[in-house]
């Protein structure tokens, strides 16, 4: 299995992953949560535990005009810097700035105060492409 470009072996025992109902999730582990005509977007948990410790997370696209899949951002773990992608397009409004006193944030609550980016949807009908709680948990 390919996480943020590192192959998992998926043969390993997996701990039991949280994976909320009502989110919406990409095959590259984001994830969405939809209030009114803006979202909330971050990694998953299984995302985090792979990346392991979160030592710097990044946007600088903040008021930028983004499609879904386009890079919003870097995640930096003790031993790698992945991309973020976006899963829907929207205007990124918001960058969690208690990430960057505090990127365990996204290892401590990644559904919660581990959140990344805010946006204002551009097309709510987008999220309709991407995965539910259940498909996600049939890919992890």
């Amino acid at each position: 299995m390919d996480v943020f470009g590192y192959k998992i072996n998926v043969n390993t025992k997996l701990l039991i992953m949280n994976v909320p109902a009502g989110l919406n999730y990409t095959e590259e582990h984001e994830w969405i949560r939809v209030e009114g005509d803006e979202a909330v977007v971050g990694i998953t948990d299984y995302a985090q535990s792979q990346l392991g410790d979160i030592v710097f997370v990044e946007c600088e696209t903040v008021g930028d005009e983004l499609k879904a899949g386009d890079t919003f951002g870097t995640i930096e773990a003790v031993k790698t810097v992945s991309d973020l992608y976006l899963p829907a397009s929207g205007e990124v409004l918001e960058f969690n700035e208690a990430l960057e006193d505090q990127p365990e944030l996204v290892n401590k609550d990644p559904y919660g105060e581990g959140w990344i980016v805010k946006i204002k949807l551009n097309d709510k009908a987008e999220l309709d492409g991407l995965l539910s709680a259940d498909a996600y948990k049939a890919i992890i």
